[in-house]
């Protein structure tokens, strides 16, 4: 069932579901603002000639950190999202971002987990258990929106956020809660005929759509814009276990439910 606030579509009593084990209560504070910087420091270093690994500068503050893994848009590499990919570093994970302007595969994305199961499983590595390797998410823009939507099929893969996502990759062989991220004014990747019809594809797992206001198709360069905060509060939630995270999605007065920085944002509990 599902009904029309203030502009708003919602699903009444969806609820998205943390993979985590609230494991945030045991990590240094983070604000509820989730577009603000998180309490870690950042660094990023080569993960091989493939990828560029932006995590913690000091790793097992909290146990072992979840991994992200990222696609980048066509043409695009990761120093063109450096300011969203450190800013999710902040919140504690360990990002491998591929280092291709193709990821439309999601193979390149999931070399970057293979790779850090390497170097966490190799001992007095610096990654040496303090990576998460049953906390994952793949997350991507464009060209590597619809990779991380192929490599959400991994089933190492808990949960994934496409950002305007190409076509690349099968909604019906995702596993894990999923949040499809769209631009109203996105005129490449028509949130209406590209991203919202393969939301509705989801019927088999918890999804949310939301539709940044707005929007364009570059917003999420840089530093995410508008993205930035919502794509870090999922992953928080999902990954992290962060209750405060979770309210933004759960629940039928939950956070981002009627928040004006959506042209639409629905929920489906799958």
């Amino acid at each position: 069932m599902k009904r029309l606030v203030l502009g708003v579509v919602v699903a009444i009593g969806a609820a998205v579901p943390a993979i985590g084990d609230a494991v945030a209560a045991d990590c240094p504070a983070a604000s509820a603002d989730w577009a603000a910087p998180g309490p870690f420091g950042a660094t990023v270093e080569p993960g091989g000639s493939a990828h560029s690994i932006y995590r913690p500068a000091r790793l097992g503050d909290c146990g072992a950190h979840p991994v992200i893994i990222w696609g980048n848009g066509t043409g695009a590499s990761p120093s063109t999202y450096d300011g969203l990919l450190r800013h999710l570093a902040s919140h504690g994970f360990v990002v491998a971002a591929a280092n291709t302007a193709w990821a439309g595969s999601g193979k390149e994305m999931l070399a970057g987990l293979d790779y850090l199961a390497t170097r966490n499983g190799t001992p007095g590595d610096v990654y040496a258990g303090n990576v998460d390797l049953t906390r994952v998410g793949a997350t991507g823009h464009s060209q590597g929106g619809g990779g991380a939507i192929a490599a959400g099929a991994d089933a190492r893969v808990d949960t994934t956020v496409p950002i305007e996502p190409g076509p690349q990759g099968e909604v019906r062989a995702l596993h894990g809660p999923t949040f499809f991220l769209a631009g109203e004014k996105d005129w490449i990747v028509s949130p209406r005929t590209l991203v919202y019809p393969r939301y509705l594809k989801a019927t088999h797992i918890p999804a949310v759509y939301g539709e940044l206001a707005g929007a364009s198709h570059f917003t999420p360069v840089g530093s995410g814009g508008g993205f930035r905060g919502p794509i870090t509060a999922w992953f928080r939630s999902t990954l992290l276990g962060d209750d405060r995270a979770k309210a933004f999605f759960s629940g039928p007065n939950c956070g981002y439910c009627g928040d004006p920085r959506w042209s639409r944002f629905e929920r489906d509990a799958g």
